[in-house]
């Protein structure tokens, strides 16, 4: 097997590299260099870029062996993620390495523009001292008014809440309770704009935020407001805040992002009440070394076929410990579903019971769609396209979720409806301290059978010697049997044998044996 190669396009911490291990192959190139950065990701399996690096339908489709785009920071903006998905790759960022460093910028602008400091050091650099013209504001006893309440509001909360300041905040999609525990008054964003004397805004750029601080809202607002925007550029209007600034009716404000970036040339330099910085809320040291580290760790666990918690286009989130174990064996259900259903299923569910019901399951649904696709596509089967893989294919998926689970500790079960009409089942469970895959269920049939490499599945008319029949037919082509199980819904009605076996059946080995056997189904699945 080839060692996989690692494409670093932009320069990144080296801890990053030694975070990546022995394990890959490192290479380098410049990915803002359009020529180089194609050229370069043709034959890699991982491409590890910051901001300058476009990826795009043309970079993705010439990276024919790619699995993970990971982006050291948190915007995506470089990024195409629905072509990434639409050709299986998976794109991880690094969410959480810069919210304290854009944390403690929007407060160091909050002061700079109180404390008038910009315009006080450009004067005394220029040989005047100005003591009275710029006499400032303190914070203490403020009311700062927190514009989304998320990762970031919150640390800018409790910082600015050490300072004596009363904090109030306005986030339609967060709790009043939350809020008060963290020792916030949470109210509308009319009652914030009239009560706040010092006003941060950290929402994400959306289409209902984009404009969000405009003319209107700024009208509403105290004469001595100091607005800060270490967010996303175009949340506050840049000519309504300028407006509001030269016309008295904003004190000061602090900028560190705009509706257009790079900003070189902006009216609102020319004020002397606004401080501006060029996009530095993840500039720091620590943040660019966590956001290396970060996007490191991702790429091992992509590159291992693993569910990665910072990935953005696949659903699921954080794997509690508890879940992650019912990964590879529900994959394998969705792999025996497959086989025993022989086509692709029009509705399915899966059903999770049992006690890891208390943690979030979402990733058994993805894992089965991953394991129900693997042998029907020629494509590489992901976590991330195999959702787009059921939903081209007309397939109507839902997860079910039970506490209850009478027989087993936990059950995950596959239940799909055919276009005939006709339902199939499968069921795995895991046991004992080792946590044993087990599967224990077949259309309705019970079994005991570990989920090994090869195994076959035979439903017949239950009679005396079918199953030596079998064994005979297995022997004499070389096939050695590891496990069989032997069920029936009735005495003499329908009946299931259900193999493991050391080697795949060859085909006509299995038709052998549905003739012999009359079997109404002979299905082989092989899990390797």
């Amino acid at each position: 097997m080839s060692t996989p190669v690692v494409l670093i396009a932009e320069e990144l911490s080296p801890a990053t590299v030694e975070a990546l291990g022995p394990d890959f192959e490192i290479r380098h190139c410049n990915g803002a260099d359009r020529d180089e950065l194609l050229s370069a990701i043709s034959d890699v399996d991982a491409l590890l870029v910051r901001s300058a690096t476009k990826v795009d339908a043309e970079a993705l489709a010439a990276a024919t062996r790619l699995k993970v785009v990971a982006r050291a920071g948190v915007g995506l903006d470089n990024v195409d993620v629905r072509a990434a998905t639409q050709a299986g790759v998976m794109v991880v960022n690094a969410p959480t390495s810069n919210i304290v460093s854009a944390a403690e910028l929007a407060v160091a602008l909050m002061l700079a523009a109180a404390r008038h400091v910009s315009p006080a050091h450009a004067a005394l650099k220029n040989g005047e001292w100005k003591r009275s013209r710029y006499t400032g504001i303190e914070l203490y006893e403020k009311t700062v008014g927190i514009v989304g309440l998320g990762r970031i509001g919150v640390l800018v909360a409790q910082r600015l809440s050490a300072f004596g300041m009363k904090v109030i905040a306005y986030d339609p999609y967060v709790q009043a309770g939350r809020a008060a525990q963290m020792g916030v008054r949470l109210v509308d964003l009319d009652t914030l704009l009239a009560e706040a004397d010092l006003m941060s805004v950290h929402l994400p750029k959306t289409p209902e935020t984009v404009g969000l601080i405009g003319v209107e809202q700024l009208a509403k607002v105290k004469p001595s407001l100091v607005l800060v925007n270490a967010a996303r550029g175009g949340i506050v209007d840049e000519p309504a805040l300028y407006s509001a600034l030269k016309e008295g009716r904003v004190a000061a404000a602090g900028l560190d992002v705009f509706a257009v970036e790079p900003c070189t040339d902006s009216p609102l330099f020319e004020l002397e009440n606004v401080v501006a910085t060029p996009h530095l809320g993840a500039s720091t040291d620590e943040a660019q070394e966590k956001a290396g580290l970060a996007v490191a760790r991702s790429v091992r666990l992509a590159l291992a076929g693993e569910l990665v918690p910072d990935a953005v286009n696949v659903q699921g989130g954080v794997i509690a410990e508890d879940v992650r174990p019912g990964i590879p064996l529900t994959e394998k259900l969705g792999r025996v579903f497959t086989g025993l259903a022989g086509e692709v299923a029009q509705q399915v569910d899966v059903e999770v019971r049992g006690e890891i019901t208390d943690y979030d399951v979402k990733v058994l649904e993805l894992a089965a769609l991953k394991g129900i696709f693997a042998d029907i596509v020629e494509d590489q089967v992901s976590y991330v396209n195999a959702p787009l893989l059921a939903a081209e294919r007309g397939m109507a998926v839902r997860l079910v979720v039970d506490p209850e689970s009478p027989d087993h500790r936990n059950l995950i079960t596959i239940r799909g409806t055919l276009a005939d009409g006709s339902q199939v089942s499968v069921s795995g469970t895991l046991v004992g301290i080792g946590q044993r895959e087990r599967l224990v269920e077949l259309n309705g049939y019970d079994v005991d059978l570990e989920p090994t490499q090869h195994l076959a599945f035979l439903t017949y008319g239950d009679r005396p010697g079918m199953v030596g029949t079998v064994g005979v037919i297995l022997g004499e082509a070389g096939v050695n049997i590891a496990g069989m199980q032997v069920s029936r819904d009735r005495v003499g009605g329908q009946a299931l044998v259900a193999l493991s076996v050391d080697t795949a059946i060859p085909a006509d080995v299995l038709a052998d044996i549905q003739h012999a056997i009359e079997a109404s189904s002979a299905r082989a699945v092989s899990l390797v």
